[in-house]
């Protein structure tokens, strides 16, 4: 695809890309200006590509390790040009980053956009695809550009108006890194102009660790010049328009909020601020600052595993790495930030950082700094913590499988649904659960299901209810392996009111009359022994219950088999696994089972229990096998109720 080199080729824009590049040309955003950002953090990227490849070899460096990027206008030909002497690119890849978004996220990009056009323009840089908002000022772009240590004859030049193609072709270049030359469209005169070019990047580059340099803007009056400097200095005709220091490097008390903000929404392409901010320095043994950032929205990735992570590594202020998944635990991939250590060495790989105890030492630190920071969030202000919820908690629970140090403070911060609030919004911490339990109440109940209507629902919950007992909704996939990993919290075992044998007797009633469900076990023997014969393979065992008051029969799980909703989420998984017969425990006092007592020999017994069975699988949110023959018992039975034949 690439061709031979000197040769001029058209090639067609990615379909996706022509999409992107449509909407960019005939949406008019509420802010424009964010192309020169993009296009200022993208030069800074290249930067430090550069730095990190020149570790193993500086020859690529061609002699000039002096990295800035040069920010200029032409109000006569109308154009605004961005240029850096980073990494460059080569032919293929410029084919590669201009003519394509290779980016797993690009259909959820274009299913996020709302039409909303100040929306859609924020949904721009965290996507990966910065360069193309060159096309909201500009009607044409030329990119020139050469990678670091390659030939000059082997410089390339990219040319598009946007219109579903581009060309490309082999040019000579003496300078390694990459120019961009927008040529701006009929009413876009604002960007000819310097100073508002230079509030722009204080607005939104100033924390840019790299110079960024723009010509002088207006000659010194003669006064100043004799007061300046003696006739044999020129007067400068370049300056440096952006601090050009490292963010972290600085005092806390010397960084404004919206230093902080600019400096997140640069390393996150993200245009909302970040929810908060955690910025700390640690020194003795092992010395590294931390600036991590907590979003305000969740990235589109979040569910990747396996994609990028939002933590930057640098050495002695040197970029390191992009997405150092060792500085993190996966469960918070959502963080964004840098991590500057002094005591690693510049040539450090990922298979260092891997077994390096430093590395550990760094993870853990900040690993409790971010969830220290989060309990402080969820005990000061519910209402931002609710809103860090509702993004990312289903994330967070991940921390209660993968991290054992950390579970206690991660359980901590656990927010869930319970049968006391009829908010479908998960508020109650497991401190909270603890505090509302009623006298003598020794286990924290939940339950699982697939949605929180059938949860709120369930059978099982029949007697908790007439108990004033609460019980925790999970109606998370991950809640499943969250509850077997997370056994107790505060000495209280977890317990699910779906699983085993209750004995609630003692709570909130007068104890048991042993005597009195002996006698009711006796009386119901034959009756569950004609439903299990009625059943068969069906369930392992019928029972008289205790937990239900309304419903006639409901389906549970044996204490150490696994529970309905598990098997459900792994079937639909497509995993293969020996799945467990549920018990079907049947309320005796129902009108239905004392029917179902007072005529064990009807002819329709048979049917009675297997609607008794299917009726209760439904109530969980089961599928039944057979609906069929569910309709037409019960049909059937409708019609000998109702006396027709």
């Amino acid at each position: 695809m690439s061709g031979a080199q000197g040769q001029k080729e058209t090639l067609g824009f990615q379909a996706e890309v022509r999409q992107l590049l449509d909407l960019m040309i005939h949406s008019l955003y509420s802010k424009k200006e964010i192309f020169l950002r993009e296009l200022i953090s993208n030069a800074s990227d290249a930067a430090d590509k550069l730095r990190f490849a020149a570790l193993s070899d500086d020859c690529i460096y061609e002699g000039d390790g002096d990295l800035k990027i040069h920010v200029s206008y032409d109000a006569d030909a109308r154009t605004v040009t961005v240029k850096d002497n980073g990494i460059g690119m080569t032919r293929d890849e410029v084919i590669d980053n201009l003519g394509t978004i290779a980016k797993s996220g690009t259909k959820q990009f274009f299913e996020s956009l709302t039409g909303d056009q100040a929306e859609d323009a924020q949904l721009i840089g965290q996507f990966g695809v910065g360069f193309y908002s060159s096309f909201i000022v500009a009607d044409s772009v030329t990119v020139r550009t050469r990678k670091a240590g390659a030939p000059s004859a082997e410089g390339v030049e990219w040319t598009s108006e946007g219109a579903g193609e581009f060309t490309i072709e082999s040019v000579e270049l003496a300078g390694r890194g990459t120019e961009i030359v927008l040529h701006l469209r009929e009413g876009e005169d604002e960007f000819l102009n310097g100073y508002r070019l230079r509030s722009i990047i204080e607005s939104y580059s100033d924390h840019i660790s790299l110079p960024i340099i723009m010509p002088v803007e207006s000659s010194p009056t003669p006064a100043e010049e004799d007061d300046a400097q003696s006739p044999s200095e020129p007067a400068p005709t370049e300056e440096t328009v952006n601090r050009a220091t490292a963010l972290w490097t600085r005092a806390k008390n010397e960084i404004t909020d919206e230093e902080y903000n600019e400096f997140y929404k640069h390393i996150s392409r993200d245009f909302e601020d970040p929810l908060e901010t955690i910025h700390a320095r640690v020194e003795g043994n092992l010395e590294y600052t931390s600036l991590l950032y907590i979003p305000a929205r969740a990235p589109f990735d979040l569910w990747d595993r396996q994609g990028r992570r939002g933590v930057k590594l640098y050495v002695r202020r040197v970029f390191i790495m992009d997405d150092a998944d060792e500085l993190l635990p996966p469960y918070l991939r959502f963080v964004r930030g840098v991590i500057d250590c002094n005591d690693l060495p510049l040539n450090v790989s990922r298979e260092i950082l891997q077994n390096d105890r430093k590395m550990e030492s760094i993870r853990a630190g900040c690993t409790r700094r971010v969830l220290s920071q989060l309990q402080k969030m969820a005990t000061s202000d519910e209402e931002r913590y609710a809103k860090f919820w509702a993004e990312f908690g289903r994330v967070l629970k991940e921390g209660i499988i993968e991290d054992a140090k950390s579970r206690d403070d991660v359980a901590k911060l656990l927010r869930f649904n319970s049968t006391r609030t009829e908010d479908e919004t998960p508020s109650c911490s497991l401190d909270a659960y603890c505090e509302g339990m009623v006298e003598g109440q020794e286990h924290i109940y939940y339950i699982t299901a697939g949605t929180l209507s059938t949860a709120r629902n369930s059978p099982h919950l029949e007697i908790f209810a007439k108990k004033g007992i609460e019980v925790l909704l999970l109606t998370d996939e991950v809640d499943e392996w969250v509850v077997n990993h997370l056994t107790e919290f505060n000495g209280k075992q977890l317990k699910s009111v779906a699983k085993g044998e209750l004995d609630l007797d003692a709570l909130g009633e007068e104890a048991k009359d042993e005597e009195k469900e002996q006698e009711q076990s006796e009386e119901h023997k034959v009756l569950v022994e004609h439903i299990e014969k009625a059943l068969g393979e069906r369930i392992k065992q019928a029972r008289v219950t205790n937990r239900l008051t309304t419903s006639p029969a409901c389906l549970v799980a044996d204490e150490h088999d696994m529970g309905a909703q598990l098997e459900r989420i792994l079937s639909a998984a497509g995993q293969k696994f020996a799945g467990s017969k549920p018990i079907l425990e049947i309320n005796p006092e129902h009108p239905i089972v004392r029917r179902m007592q007072a005529g064990s020999d009807d002819p329709q017994f048979d049917d009675w229990a297997h609607i008794l069975h299917d009726q209760a699988l439904l109530s969980e949110g089961g599928k039944l096998e057979d609906p069929a023959s569910f309709v037409r018992r019960l049909n059937e039975m409708f019609q000998s109720l109702a006396g027709v034949p």
